[in-house]
């Protein structure tokens, strides 16, 4: 994968899409952005809470990172972290696209951009914890480079009642 994130700023009718590190005046907007998706289809976890809501404490001071996808003329429309799970072993969690700029490819957009991330900090193990009925966000997983992954559900994927799906990225050489 490369390091580098597309421009998509010069296809038709797409709106420039800029890649935007978390400071903490983006904190709501890290919280909006994830309860959208996540109370749309299931209810926020204990778990959910916790990050949502410390995203400094439990996601960045741990060694974590929390980056944003901003699409010109509409600001911060979706999110994404890194969250540190042990040396060199990072879950990609808290992924979403508020739901007035899907289509846009800032899911796209940003994951690549979040697995760059993953590699310059040194990721040995990426992996993510989903649901099957998250079927869009297996599907751009998938064709970025995650695969399933028993392994990954038997260590993590008790974390969430609504985890029945664990993937880890298998970089292409």
């Amino acid at each position: 994968m490369p390091a580098t994130v597309p421009d998509l700023s010069t296809q038709p009718d797409t709106p420039a899409l800029r890649l935007v590190e978390f400071h903490d005046d983006l904190a709501r907007d890290f919280h909006d952005i994830n309860a959208e998706w996540i109370t749309s289809m299931f209810v926020l976890e204990a778990t959910d809470r916790e990050v949502l809501e410390n995203p400094r404490a439990k996601i960045l001071d741990p060694g974590g990172a929390i980056l944003f996808v901003e699409a010109e003329g509409r600001g911060v429309v979706g999110a994404c972290a890194l969250q540190k799970t042990g040396p060199a072993r990072f879950e990609l969690t808290k992924m979403g696209v508020r739901e007035t700029a899907r289509g846009l490819k800032a899911g796209e957009f940003l994951l690549e951009a979040v697995i760059a991330r993953a590699e310059t900090m040194g990721a040995e193990t990426l992996y993510l914890l989903t649901s099957h009925k998250c079927e869009a966000a297996i599907h751009l997983y998938e064709k970025l480079g995650f695969a399933h992954d028993a392994q990954i559900m038997a260590d993590f994927g008790a974390r969430y009642d609504r985890c029945d799906v664990a993937m880890r990225y298998r970089p292409t050489a």
